[in-house]
């Protein structure tokens, strides 16, 4: 058999027709056979050569969907914000990307795997809190957010409010109990100076959880 001479335009392929079928079908009810059948040309052999397993495919799509859509890529250049403006916009954008709240969602039971928790745990701190830690710098570089105590300290415990204890997809809870605890994470916020959680925010964090949470 020939050697694929694309293997990146294979695995691109697996993850767009995975996409289409977990959004759906649903992750649990899409089989590695559906997506075989979805790609014409491709085989058993040929899947599993790039994932080892559907849940492979599910955590690769997280991936894949937040670099697609880089919110902080598309703030930084936006010249005429500032920094507060800039972290605020980047919360906005990731809850306005619909697809990857759902696969978000969907991956409540990856996490049930220690490698994938401790690469997701690993991934917050060194690649999201780093991201934010720009912005939040910026911020307080351009006066948006004022008499900061610890600096340095802020984008790790920000980026764990955020992308750990607030979503569903990490500690499942129903849409009162997750908005609960972003009205508290937005009071904790407010009280140390870092207003980013603002209503505009708020009302695209119920419109999220009504899409992704049927509860």
């Amino acid at each position: 058999m020939p050697r694929n001479k694309y293997p990146e335009e294979t695995v691109q392929k697996i993850l767009d027709a995975s996409l289409r079928l977990f959004l759906e079908k649903g992750y649990e009810e899409t089989t590695v056979l559906d997506i075989v059948n979805e790609l014409e040309g491709l085989t058993r052999g040929a899947f599993y050569h790039h994932f080892k397993s559907k849940e492979e495919v599910l955590d690769a799509l997280g991936t894949k969907l937040f670099w697609d859509n880089n919110p902080f890529e598309k703030v930084m250049a936006e010249k005429e914000l500032t920094g507060l403006e800039k972290i605020k916009k980047v919360i906005k954008l990731s809850l306005q990307n619909e697809d990857q709240q759902k696969v978000g969602v969907m991956s409540i039971s990856l996490l049930e795997n220690p490698r994938i928790l401790a690469e997701f745990m690993e991934s917050n701190q060194t690649i999201a809190a780093k991201l934010f830690e720009k912005l939040f710098q910026e911020a307080i570089d351009d006066g948006s957010i004022k008499d900061i105590k610890y600096p340095k300290a802020l984008p790790s415990l920000f980026t764990l409010l955020l992308n750990v204890w607030l979503p569903p997809a990490i500690f499942p809870g129903s849409k009162a109990e997750v908005l609960e605890r972003l009205y508290l994470m937005k009071d904790i916020l407010d009280s140390i100076g870092v207003p980013v959680i603002d209503d505009e925010t708020l009302g695209y964090a119920k419109k999220t959880l009504e899409t992704i949470l049927t509860e």
